[in-house]
Parts: C-alpha cells; structure tokens; sequence
C-alpha cells in the first residue's frame, strides 16, 4: 500500500527548503504533513495471517463521514492537537480483497493539506461482517524527522474506524516528548444526503462574549468570493480582536468549523477559515477578516476647554475635539457674544448628548489691534486653536495625527439657518470682516468636511505643521497640495435627524509611509471662512463613525 499527499511532494525538497517551510507553520502540524507524504501505509498487509477472500456482498466501497482528531500523548497526559468534526473518507474498490482510501480536502488549523490518497490497503475478513487491515511503517527524512507508524483500519456495520499511533519521533536527531495519536470513525453515507454547505449567517452577539462589542454593525457575507467581512471599533485591542465569538448559521444537516461559539483570532489582521461540511461530505470555505475599523464619536463627553478659567467664562468641547469657543471667549470678554459657538444639547440623536454649533453675532468692531467680526461662524473640529489675532484664520489648527486609510465619515445631523444673512465685500475678509452688511438674498448653508492631508512631521507643540483656515493656498484646509483625500456635505435647512455618509475622494494614492492627518470639520455657516453667514445658524451632529481600512 501507498500513500501520497497531492500538492506535496517532500522526497526531491532539500533540507533548507523544508527549514524554511518548517518555520512558517506551527510544529506539529508540519510533522503530520511530512508524515501524510512518506508512505505511512508502505506495508499495509505486513503480517502473518494469509489474506482472505472478501465477498462482493461486504460492499464498503463508498463515502464515510465522521471525526477525525489528533492528539498528543505525553507523560504529563494527553493534549489535544486538532480535530476535524466532519471529515470525509472516499472508499473504492482496488481489486480482489483490496480497497484504496481517499481523505478529502483534509485540513485543520488553517493549513490545508489537500488529499490524502492511501492506495492498496488489503483487507482481511475477521467475521461477522468486519473487515481489517493494518500497516507498520517508518519514514525517514533525513536530518529532519523520523518516526514509526503503526496502523489500524476496521470496515463494520457501515463504519470505517482508522487509527495511527506515530511513536519514537525525533525532530533533527532530537527525540520529541510525546506520540501522536489520529483517530477517525466514520459512517457510510446513502448518497442521499444534501449537499449544501453554506454560512447563513454570521454575527457577533455582545451577550455571548464581551469581546464582541468591539464590532461594529453586521458582518457582510459574500457568498461568491466566499469572504465574510466586518468593522471594529478602532480602539478594539488586540486581545479583544483575539477573542471574539462569533454565532454561526449553516445550511440544514451540514457543519462548521470552527464550530458556533469557538474563539476566533482576528488580531494583527488575522484571517480565520471555517470549512462548512455539508451532509453528503462536500466542503466549502469561508475566509472571515476584518475589513475596516471604525472611530466612533458620540459627543457624550464634555472637557473644559482650557484649565483655569472663570467660573463664568468656562467654555466645554466634545472630549478629543476644538472648536471657535475659544475664538468666541475672547470676543465674550469684551462682550461682543452673548453665546459660545458649541455647546451640548439633549436633542440627541441617540444617547443623551449631541453637538450643538452656532454661528454667533459678535456685533463686529474695529478694535485697531484687530478685527472683531460681525459673524464668527459656530464650528467644531479634530485638531485645536492657537488664537493669532493679526490673522484670525490662521488660529484654526486642523488634523490629528493619523495612521490609517480612511474610507468614509458618516453620521446623523440636524440644520436651522438664521433669518439674517451677512456677507464681507472687500478682500482680504479678515481685514473687513467688521464691515459685514446684510444681505436678504441668500440663506445660509452648513457644511461638514472630512480631510486627510500629508505631513512631514507632527508638531504637537505648536502645531505648525498644520493646515487651517488661512487664504494662502498652500495652509488652507481646502486647496493645499498636501490634501491627499477629502469629502464635503453642505446643505440647507433640516428639521428632523437626517443621516449622511461621506466617502472620500482621493487626490494621491495612500501611503502607509506617509505621515499623516485627519480632520473633521463641521460649519454652521459654510463660508465662515470669509466671515459670511447667519447669526443663529444652528447644526446640530451625533453618533459620527469614521471608518477606516
């Protein structure tokens, strides 16, 4: 009898090639491989008692399905190594009193080992409608492994029962301190049963395993790619990523593995394989990975925007976010505001806090050192605010250092724009911006913008390496060659939530190389940055999720 592995053929790969390939896989998996390739069966009728003539009538040609399980016996007890719950095992007829074995698409522990041919294996008739046989063998692959393989196969009542004990294994001369033990039962199929292997469903239930909240939405199944893709949240850890538990669903009579309910590793941009068995045997493989990873913002969290205020002249942010606030405080002081720019509502889209921006009358006032403006728009941003009062524009510091490849920004918004409408006539518009007069043929437009853009270092002193609102056209958010990808919505009055979702429109490739930064911005008056709009626009914003590859 013998025994070949297609797809693997260790006798002509040299010594490096197998050092090499042993370093990829884990240890023992790669030993059984070697194992399943060097004739484990070489002497399949190796004993003393004379073959005997196996009747027609036995019939144990077919195709069996059942568990197949490995594992490892050592002197402190055994360890199990691996276990395929549906594996199927082809039988045909050889000849006279001899059938060839066929172990299909045999993997486990995502190393794919193809077929396992097991060729001329003779039976012998013990009676009773059991068949046997056995095998005694060792391989040698020299300077790397060694083994003795013992083997013992039983057709009866419809069941194939295979065991090899592979004992006496040195590993580079070196003896290893266990056995191995594989062990399959299996019964006879009808060739009745169905053959539909799919996954119906796949989700990540928060009350099966805590680890699960880290995902975000339903995971996406592509029957035609056979992929299984969902989002995390981009704080999930990698012990989190590693323990997630998903609930699967497969076709009727058919089974997964790993099974429903099993850990799955899909840390460090892990992929996990579930071979779905369908009744009859038949196979199919599902690669299940994350595909993109999501930074929620809920604006739940409100943080004093500088320390030491007054009591009185206390402004506050979404944690992790700027805003005009404190542009706003200074005009407050000298009350030309009545209001901040952003503060929190309870008109909350889900939750118990939302963004509210307004663009807000600072009178406007030549103040001779500066220009107070009649309109500072209400805005809120990822980056912070260093105030120059010689170029109000500039104070503006956009964008967080950021490593990802950003896709989308979606979210869920509401808009009032206010009934006066003023615009500034004269350039440069901070210098004018004093002078804005009334203008009832417009309306005013909010705008939320999303931008990534190049950067070669992160100065988190000074931010100086930031791009803001500024008219020179290499420092604006808006027309620096840096901009590598951005996104805008503007729109008008919006009296209900209304949810959005931006998809960037890249300028330059991505480069994960490349230093970069991510900015969010959201306007109550889309052209603030020309000092136009309506004091009391108001954009409300809630449950942002950036989502990111």
């Amino acid at each position: 009898m013998s025994v070949r592995l297609k797809g693997y053929y260790f006798a002509s790969i040299n010594k490096n090639k197998i050092l090499r390939y042993q370093m990829k896989k884990n240890l023992f998996f790669y030993l059984f491989a070697v194992l399943c390739t060097v004739s484990l069966f070489t002497s399949c009728s190796d004993n003393d008692e004379p073959a005997v003539t196996v009747p027609v009538s036995a019939n144990v040609a077919g195709n069996y399905k059942g568990a197949l399980n490995v594992t490892l016996k050592m002197e402190t007890g055994d360890v199990p190594a691996g276990n395929v719950p549906a594996q199927l095992v082809s039988v045909t007829n050889a000849g006279e009193n001899t059938v060839d074995l066929k172990i299909s698409n045999f993997s486990f522990s995502g190393m794919q080992l193809g077929d396992i041919e097991v060729s001329g294996c003779q039976l012998t008739d013990a009676g009773n409608g059991k068949y046997t046989f056995t095998a005694t063998s060792s391989m040698d692959v020299t300077g790397l492994l060694s083994a003795g393989i013992k083997a013992n196969g039983v057709f009866e009542d419809k069941t194939l029962t295979l065991d090899l004990d592979i004992d006496d294994v040195k590993l580079m001369g070196s003896p290893v301190p266990y056995t191995v033990k594989v062990a399959y039962s299996g019964t006879k199929l009808s060739g009745t049963e169905s053959s539909e292997a799919k996954i119906l469903s796949f989700v990540f239930d928060k009350e099966v395993a805590a680890a699960n909240a880290v995902v975000m939405g339903e995971p996406v199944i592509d029957e035609t790619s056979k992929t299984i893709k969902f989002t995390v949240n981009s704080e999930a850890t990698a012990e989190e990523l590693a323990a997630l538990v998903p609930t699967i669903e497969v076709s009727e009579k058919a089974t997964v593995t790993p099974a429903s309910g099993e850990v799955g590793d899909f840390s460090n941009g892990k992929t996990v394989t579930y071979i779905v068995t369908a009744e009859n045997g038949s196979t199919a493989e599902y690669v299940a990975s994350v595909s993109s990873q999501v930074t929620v913002y809920g604006f739940e969290t409100w943080v004093a925007g500088v320390e030491g205020q007054e009591p009185d002249m206390t402004f506050y942010n979404p944690d992790g976010w700027c805003s005009s606030n404190a542009g706003v405080q200074m005009l407050k002081g000298m009350e030309l505001a009545d209001h901040y720019a952003v503060e929190a509502t309870n008109d909350a889209h889900s939750g118990e806090k939302a963004a509210l921006i307004t663009s807000v009358d600072t009178k406007g006032k030549d103040m001779y050192f500066a220009k107070a403006p009649k309109v500072t728009t209400g805005s809120l941003f990822l980056g912070t605010f260093i105030t120059d009062i010689f170029n109000t524009l500039n104070s503006t510091k956009f964008g967080i250092p950021y490593s990802a490849k950003p896709v989308s920004l979606k979210g869920w918004y509401k808009y009032t724009p206010g009934p006066d409408f003023y615009v500034v006539n004269e350039q440069p518009y901070d210098q004018h911006c004093h002078e804005a007069v009334l203008d009832k043929t417009k309306t005013d437009e909010f705008m939320i913008s999303v931008v990534l853009y190049e950067t070669e270092e992160y100065d988190t002193k000074n931010w100086s390496d930031c791009l803001t609102g500024a008219a020179d056209t290499e420092k604006n958010i808006y027309t620096s060659s840096r901009v590598a990808a951005i996104a805008q919505l503007t729109g008008g009055e919006q009296t209900e939530w209304k949810e959005f979702n931006l998809t960037l429109d890249w300028k330059k490739e991505y480069n994960a190389d490349t230093k970069y930064r991510m900015a969010i911005i959201c306007s109550a008056s889309k052209d603030g940055d020309k000092f136009w709009g309506a004091p009391g626009s108001t954009l409300i914003v809630d449950d942002f999720e950036l989502v990111a590859e």
